[in-house]
């Protein structure tokens, strides 16, 4: 059956998933950037975003690899697309990622403004959906045709799917950094009272790799 998972979710020791004044020149906030540095040497990131045959092997590098795993969609939030806000100016803005987005499958962007289908090199097509996250996961799990869907981020869609108890499976990377402000994952929220409960859990010399399911 088609799970709905949450895989190498970068979160700081304190609880953010994203530093203050995210934008165009900070896509991940202020800061953000050092929650990542235990994924960006993995050989899984250099193959899947830089498209290079590289990087280092392991324990962090096994989870990384995990991530991209039987996916057949994934969901994210519109600020997890890029840093416009508001109605849609123009269809210019085409993600953070280039030609040839690392998805490479359908993604569900959540917005309350419409926008046509994006479709990129490497078949990824990105679709925004303005009716909520139920709809969007709705249409990720038809396309996705038994596999699972993965949701991107940021942390406050994640939040939205905790609360709604959708979210089946959340892979969270414990970076030792403090953001001190910024988007808080857990905000609002009390994982237990859900039934959600700690899996599985490995330390690395970059992260604290928590598994947490139902």
């Amino acid at each position: 059956m088609s799970r709905l998972r949450v895989n190498a979710f970068s979160v700081s020791a304190d609880g953010f998933g994203a530093g203050p004044d995210q934008g165009i020149e900070h896509p991940l906030g202020r800061g953000a950037e050092r929650l990542h540095e235990w994924f960006r040497p993995t050989r899984t990131f250099q193959r899947a975003v830089q498209g290079q045959d590289l990087g280092t092997t392991g324990v962090d590098d096994d989870l990384a690899k995990r991530s991209f795993e039987n996916l057949g969609a994934w969901i994210m939030g519109r600020n997890m697309f890029g840093p416009v806000r508001g109605p849609w100016p123009d269809h210019e803005w085409k993600g953070w990622w280039g030609a040839n987005p690392p998805y490479h499958v359908p993604v569900f962007v959540l917005t309350h403004y419409p926008r046509p289908p994006l479709e990129m090199e490497g078949g990824t097509v990105f679709h925004f959906i303005t009716d909520g996250i139920e709809s969007a996961l709705r249409q990720a799990r038809a396309v996705a045709q038994g596999k699972d869907v993965r949701i991107g981020g940021g942390a406050a869609t994640i939040r939205q799917y905790l609360k709604a108890t959708l979210i089946d499976e959340m892979h969270l990377a414990m970076s030792p950094v403090l953001l001190g402000q910024g988007e808080s994952l857990f905000d609002g929220i009390n994982l237990a009272s859900l039934g959600y409960r700690v899996k599985e859990h490995i330390a690395t010399e970059a992260a604290m790799h928590l598994v947490v399911g139902r």
